[in-house]
């Protein structure tokens, strides 16, 4: 049976995605930001063909169309860490990771999935304190991220507070893509 990677994402519509970029940047840029790191990404993990990939979206009966043929979950209700658990369950090996790191690769799913071979769980963190992947192998935490503050510099620490009966390991550290001056920082590397 092969591993499996969800990625977690919003279904791409104007006004609905990357809220705190489209602030500086317009929703229209925003939305076009949103979707082609999504379907870049998806391409990516398909075409490794080392795992299953799921697409876990919010809302969870949105409809839309891309170009790459994936299989659709719905994130469901609840808080992000209710949402991610719930993706995360009835897998015995899963990554789950979000789709607006525009670095991320098959190769980094690839790392953390290995990286279960010594460690029961593996992040990504992600610069600005958070993290962009949790993989989990069958040992896990009942209560995978407790009282985690999402969108905060805590995030990765409040979640490892959870793991901290648990070997745990790290792939490498990248920088999502929140804001105009993250957007700015990713164009000038991208060039």
């Amino acid at each position: 049976m092969k591993d499996t990677v969800v990625v977690f994402a919003r279904a791409p519509r104007l006004g609905t995605v990357k809220r705190r970029l489209a602030r500086g940047i317009g929703d229209r840029a925003a939305l076009r930001f949103h979707t082609a790191t999504l379907i870049n990404l998806l391409r990516d993990l398909k075409a490794a063909r080392r795992f299953d990939v799921v697409l876990a979206v919010t809302p969870d009966r949105a409809r839309f169309r891309l170009p790459v043929q994936i299989q659709r979950i719905g994130q469901g209700r609840g808080d992000l860490g209710r949402r991610m658990a719930r993706a995360l369950g009835g897998y015995r090996r899963v990554a789950l990771m979000g789709c607006d790191i525009p670095q991320a690769n098959a190769a980094d799913v690839t790392a953390a999935l290995r990286g279960l071979g010594t460690a029961d769980a593996v992040f990504g963190p992600a610069a600005d304190g958070g993290y962009w992947l949790i993989a989990l192998g069958p040992r896990r935490p009942a209560d995978l991220f407790g009282a985690a503050r999402w969108s905060t510099e805590h995030a990765l620490a409040d979640t490892l507070k959870q793991f901290r009966h648990h070997r745990v390991g790290f792939i490498r550290r990248l920088s999502d893509v929140d804001t105009a001056a993250d957007y700015r920082q990713y164009l000038a590397h991208k060039a």
